[in-house]
């Protein structure tokens, strides 16, 4: 809880996953990929609730073994590739309303993000407050410039060239652009429930560093992912 707020945090974790199987409950770095997010949220100083919604019996047991809340087993129609990522939370917050537990905040917390750390959670909750926001996203500055972004037409011909203008300028001579990294999503529940969306108006960024804002999609991603985190320990 933070100023009378109640906070709920979301561990979304489906069984599929097209682009690294299994990936939730892959070893990463010695441990469970889902259980990093875990640890973070059970350090921080503001979640008053930690839940995993999960399709898979085995990621629900490695959860829980993590200390996490598994309440029940997301519904099928939840846990597809094509599955919105806001139906999946209001499923959520409608099951625990059921139950009479309200929450006035949500934190989305994908597991496909182990290198954040519990100060981005918290950092990003004072912000929410501090800013009086609607809804706090967290972003890192995007290594790639997107006006050096191409789109292709038929036999790799470049279509379309975002930043023709500036092709041959150093990247120092640009503006920074910035992504957003998929760590940390933070909203009220109320806004979530009648805009159904984390941006909107009044939404404010989070920025984190590059190396903290990997987004395991790949086996690329995993490895290059596990090379910092074991990097870090030895700092």
């Amino acid at each position: 809880m933070y100023k009378n707020k109640r906070i709920l945090a979301i561990i979304p974790a489906r069984a599929g996953s097209k682009g690294l199987p299994g990936k939730n409950i892959l070893s990463f770095c010695g441990r469970p990929l889902i259980s990093w997010t875990i640890s973070q949220a059970l350090e921080s100083k503001y979640l008053d609730k930690i839940l995993v919604s999960t399709d898979d019996e085995k990621i629900a047991a490695i959860s829980i073994k993590y200390r996490a809340c598994v309440s029940f087993l997301r519904p099928k129609r939840l846990a597809t590739s094509t599955s919105n990522m806001i139906d999946v939370i209001l499923h959520v917050l409608s099951f625990l309303g059921k139950k009479n537990e309200d929450y006035d905040l949500v934190v989305l917390l994908q597991p496909t993000s182990p290198l954040r750390k519990t100060e981005d959670i918290d950092n990003a909750i004072e912000l929410f407050f501090r800013k009086r926001a609607f809804s706090v996203i967290s972003i890192c500055r995007n290594e790639h410039h997107p006006w050096w972004s191409v789109s292709l037409g038929k036999k790799l011909r470049i279509k379309k060239f975002l930043g023709v203008a500036n092709l041959h300028k150093n990247r120092q001579a640009l503006p920074d652009f910035y992504r957003i990294n998929g760590a940390v999503y933070l909203t009220k529940v109320s806004i979530l429930k009648k805009n159904r969306t984390f941006i909107g108006r009044n939404t404010y960024a989070y920025i984190m560093p590059e190396d903290r804002s990997v987004d395991i999609d790949s086996r690329l991603d995993f490895e290059f992912a596990a090379f910092i985190k074991a990097n870090q320990s030895k700092k």
